[in-house]
């Protein structure tokens, strides 16, 4: 596949299922903490969510990345949270802690909730779009554009929760006691996220990647014989797919269910529609490509601490990834986001293996 200007996409290639010799490379949370010169900007931008909805500043911290390290791929920097707080809710964020939300504890909460179709709503987040025509017009010829969003369920946890959980038990609990009420908040992220994709898309990314990144931590799904990933992650997942492909002909979209399994992530590609399914570390890579076919496409899925520690152990998860893959569709990445304390030299070093 190429991009408009003519210029071949190696990781648009991939998508369209051609192995690549050399796998195009990206890595979740590229732009970030790790990262001095983010850092600095990131201190000039006051909160985080400022830096989100600063077109200079979230231009600048995507494009550093590609910079340094020559990524095939920049992600935009943004929030998967920017989505409940264009819908109305309080969302903020706590140095060292991490995003808090005032919690949907039940109907009066999601009551207040903006509806899809409110034009606010995509008013409030006209920066991201803007951030996305700046990239497409700065980034070098040959790297590709991804936008993305939160994966419903990911994100409804979030809003019930009013923060990240380990087992997201406010989640699972009213899921259980209100099924109704969360499959309505789910819903109408469902037809605020195919607009969001979608005018990212239409802005100039060239792919979108939905990161479900709570999908190994699901309620029950209401029924005695219904599935509860299928319920309340692949098939809403799914409504997004088919309606970014309604606005957006031939959209390609990567979906990450991390902690899903090899049994969930062999399921993702037929079950979303996605281009791509992002393997997390705890995937055993060859055997998920021995359970789909050849022409699917994987992403991941590099253990953050094993970048973290280096030198032989890296350079091993790297040729084995390479082994997994050969002669298959695979882009390179981590089966989760990098860390802040990671090395930069072990950054260089694990690109350096790959591109040997």
């Amino acid at each position: 596949m190429t991009r408009r200007d003519g210029t071949d996409r190696a990781l648009l290639q991939v998508l369209d299922g051609k192995p690549s010799r050399v796998p195009p490379a990206w890595m979740m949370r590229q732009a970030g903490r790790y990262l001095p010169e983010y850092r600095e900007v990131r201190a000039r931008a006051g909160s985080f969510l400022d830096l989100c909805y600063n077109p200079d500043f979230a231009t600048e911290v995507t494009l550093q990345p590609i910079r340094r390290f020559g990524f095939d791929a920049a992600i935009l920097f943004s929030d998967i949270l920017v989505v409940p707080d264009a819908l109305g809710q309080n969302v903020r964020f706590v140095e060292g802690e991490g995003p808090r939300l005032d919690p949907v504890h039940g109907r009066d909460e999601f009551a207040r909730l903006k509806q899809a179709d409110d034009p606010s709503i995509f008013q409030h987040l006209e920066p991201v779009f803007e951030t996305v025509r700046r990239l497409r017009s700065e980034l070098p010829a040959e790297t590709t554009l991804l936008g993305f969003c939160g994966g419903p369920w990911t994100v409804a946890s979030y809003m019930i929760g009013g923060r990240g959980t380990p087992d997201l038990a406010p989640a699972r609990a009213l899921a259980d006691t209100e099924t109704a009420l969360v499959e309505a908040l789910i819903d109408r992220l469902v037809s605020v996220q195919i607009e969001y994709l979608s005018r990212q898309l239409e802005a100039g990314a060239d792919a979108v990647q939905i990161f479900e990144s709570h999908a190994g931590s699901l309620p029950r799904a209401p029924g005695a014989t219904a599935d509860a990933l299928q319920h309340w992650s692949f098939a809403p997942i799914a409504r997004i797919v088919d309606g970014v492909r309604a606005r957006v002909p031939g959209a390609k979209i990567i979906v990450f269910a991390r902690g899903s399994g090899l049994e969930g992530h062999a399921r993702v590609m037929a079950e979303t529609g996605a281009d791509a399914v992002g393997v997390d570390w705890s995937v055993d890579l060859k055997a998920l490509r021995g359970a789909v076919t050849p022409r699917t496409v994987t992403q991941g899925n590099i253990h953050p601490e094993t970048l973290i520690e280096g030198g032989e152990a890296l350079d091993a998860a790297v040729d084995g990834v390479l082994e997994a893959t050969e002669g298959l569709p695979h882009i390179f990445n981590l089966g989760h986001g990098i860390t802040p304390q990671t090395p930069i030299a072990h950054v260089e070093r694990m690109l350096a293996r790959l591109r040997r």
